[in-house]
């Protein structure tokens, strides 16, 4: 729960904490609120009953359990609408999967983690489509997060490295601190990050950072499938491929 001496409305934070575990749970009931929460079940009705007539939640018929509802993932679509990068990068996106037959992955970073605004995939491939917006995931075994970290700094690296624990997700992630800066520092060589199934096994990408005007790290872009379709030679030729479009897509920005 969030402590924060800014927070004025107290049943306000209540309601959007309430609404924020549906991001670890996606469907839950009024009990299981009320025990994570330590609150009356009359309390935790009311704020659901709310949320739902405002959209925010609906409720599933059978079960009487709580989603998410349209109104979440309307402020989802007016917050990607504020970063210019997507509609700039979704075009350019949109061939790299076409050439690659792969998925690609737009995100910025937020608060630590990797933010994910947008996915394209191969126009061969419109059964796999999904929304993406959102979705947060760890710096330290994603592709994105290590591109951008790679290049936010010495001072940003180290902060990092001393406030998070590395969980290990696979067998191949990296959660030894003193290798992860070494990756990092591979990273910046050869221009672009690698993530060897450290995130979800058998699922590998490689990603780019994109730079705004002033060479600050703004997003990054991957290119992200099944793992062995990442052979050395495809590897440096969507490498190739990536730099180009990211250098179009700063140019734009």
């Amino acid at each position: 729960m969030v402590e924060n001496r800014d927070i004025k409305v107290k049943s306000l934070q209540k309601a959007l904490e309430i609404l924020n575990y549906f991001t670890e749970k996606p469907l839950l009931g009024v009990t299981e609120i009320s025990e994570h929460f330590g609150l009356y079940k009359s309390t935790v009705h009311n704020i659901l009953s709310t949320l739902k007539a405002m959209e925010y939640l609906e409720q599933d018929e059978q079960s009487g359990k709580y989603r998410l509802g349209i109104q979440v993932f309307n402020l989802s679509k007016a917050m990607a609408d504020t970063y210019s990068i997507t509609k700039i990068a979704m075009p350019y996106m949109q061939e790299i999967a076409n050439q690659t037959n792969e998925r690609v992955y737009l995100a910025v970073p937020y608060r630590d983690e990797v933010l994910y605004l947008e996915a394209m995939y191969p126009e061969a491939a419109v059964e796999l489509m999904r929304s993406i917006l959102g979705e947060r995931a760890k710096m330290y075994c994603t592709g994105l997060g290590k591109a951008m970290l790679a290049y936010m700094g010495e001072q940003k690296i180290r902060e990092y490295l001393d406030t998070h624990e590395f969980e290990a997700f696979t067998d191949k992630s990296i959660t030894d601190k003193g290798i992860f800066y070494q990756e990092l520092a591979c990273t910046r060589q050869r221009g672009y990050a690698v993530d060897d199934m450290e995130h979800e096994f058998g699922i590998k990408c490689i990603a780019m950072p994109i730079f705004d005007r002033s060479r600050k790290v703004y997003a990054a872009v991957s290119i992200s499938g099944i793992a062995t379709h990442f052979t050395e030679e495809n590897i440096d030729k969507w490498a190739m491929l990536l730099k180009k479009y990211v250098s179009k897509i700063e140019s734009r920005l």
